[in-house]
């Protein structure tokens, strides 16, 4: 990740539960030789068996084939599982005596040979069993790592917050599956607030630091009145985990994340935690020892007006129907973690911006405008956004926006990653009168 690079992520499936153990037909699913949806791995292996016995009866006592039997659970042994190389050893075994035995005595290729396919099938059987072993545990452990993801990338409801949503996650490692790439978005009495990020490095490590800023922003964005104070919360978290990380004896512990942080008012969140709401009240109730002020329930800020804190991250686009334009940067800012290095830096300031009804806020992570295609030119962001939204208007739709993202990026690179890639957009659901009328 570049110093200055971005990073939001999403594209969620619902979580599901890690199973207990792996069962016997997992690798059912990871079969290549399917017919609507039925296995037929053990056709090639037959194949090849009747070919041997075909061609070994069919030449002359110079070319005997019939020792080539051995192949048959070989082959079995790469793409069946242990019971079905079980069967092609076994009836190798017994094919070859006899098709050899069906040769007058001076052209039989003897006992020598039929003990070669005896040892080759056990071999083939004990290698098929190594092979379904590790398979089963690459399986297992692609579920843990699922898992993980989406525990630290929680699955968001369709309307959550009162904001239409939509984002895809792209790894770079197709078999990692999980980065440092992080997402969220928390409703509250305070408004709804979305926070999205990108961890420095990769590995489990990153990922650790992705949920530790994630659980902070989960807290502090809903408790938090002032959007200022989320922000600080998150840097110091990150401080935190750093020098816990350090303590461990780890080298990882100066990682940093850069960030943007952005604050809707109470009416985008209304639906969920607006005036009256069971939630809101239940929170409000379980908590009278919180002595810092909190601002009504009922308080309408500004419309169309959010709250923008940037930590070193590229500034989102706002995207509607008369084009693109992007958000300030903030300055010089310094990403999560590293306050220390610049103590007497003011922290990054909180910004005001209105946006147009009906404006979608496109966050995408450095996997996107740092993606280069074979001559080296990076991926024009702006300009293919504004490009598509002035041929078609509903491009501004955060599904549509996203999904035509995803596929200029895979396009300009060739489908070959060299960051992780997380594409991620928001905006204000229309009012329910709006959306009636």
């Amino acid at each position: 990740m570049s110093g200055r690079g971005l990073r939001p992520v999403g594209g969620r499936r619902p979580l599901v539960r890690l199973p207990d153990a792996v069962p016997r037909d997992v690798l059912q699913h990871h079969q290549m030789l399917r017919v609507r949806d039925r296995s037929v791995a053990w056709v090639p292996p037959l194949l090849v068996l009747v070919g041997i016995l075909i061609v070994d009866w069919n030449t002359t006592r110079d070319f005997r084939i019939i020792t080539w039997i051995v192949l048959v659970p070989s082959i079995a042994a790469a793409i069946c599982g242990v019971w079905g190389t079980a069967a092609y050893a076994v009836l190798a075994t017994v094919a070859y005596p006899i098709a050899d035995g069906a040769w007058p005595n001076e052209y039989q290729a003897g006992p020598a040979d039929f003990f070669l396919v005896a040892v080759g099938s056990v071999l083939a059987v004990l290698a098929c069993a190594v092979r379904v072993r590790g398979e089963r545990r690459m399986l297992h452990m692609r579920d843990v790592t699922e898992t993980i993801r989406r525990t630290v990338l929680r699955p968001l409801p369709p309307g959550w917050g009162g904001l239409e949503h939509a984002a895809v996650y792209l790894t770079a490692d197709v078999e990692a599956r999980v980065g440092g790439d992080f997402y969220d978005i928390q409703p509250g009495p305070h408004g709804t607030r979305v926070l999205i990020g990108d961890v420095q490095g990769k590995g489990l490590g990153a990922v650790e630091a992705a949920a530790a800023l994630l659980g902070t922003f989960r807290e502090a964005g809903y408790h938090e009145p002032n959007l200022a104070t989320v922000a600080d919360r998150l840097e110091v978290r990150m401080l935190r985990h750093g020098g816990h990380v350090t303590a461990l004896g780890r080298d990882d512990g100066d990682r940093f994340a850069t960030a943007v942080l952005v604050g809707f008012p109470e009416s985008s969140a209304g639906r969920f935690f607006g005036r009256g709401s069971v939630v809101a009240g239940r929170a409000h109730a379980a908590e009278p020892h919180m002595s810092q002020p909190r601002a009504p329930l009922g308080r309408v800020s500004e419309p169309g007006v959010v709250e923008v804190v940037v930590f070193a991250h590229e500034p989102p686009l706002l995207v509607g129907t008369d084009g693109v334009r992007s958000l300030p940067s903030g300055g010089d800012t310094l990403p999560l973690g590293l306050s220390t290095l610049a103590p007497a830096q003011d922290p990054p300031p909180v910004q005001q911006v209105t946006l147009a009804p009906g404006e979608t806020l496109l966050m995408t992570t450095d996997g996107v405008t740092e993606a280069r295609d074979t001559d080296g030119v990076f991926y024009p962001l702006a300009t293919e956004v504004a490009r598509a939204v002035a041929a078609d208007p509903r491009t501004v739709e955060p599904r549509r926006l996203v999904a035509f993202v995803r596929e200029g990026v895979l396009r300009h690179c060739g489908g070959r990653l060299a960051d992780d890639t997380t594409v991620f957009a928001v905006r204000r659901l229309r009012p329910v009168e709006a959306r009636d009328g």
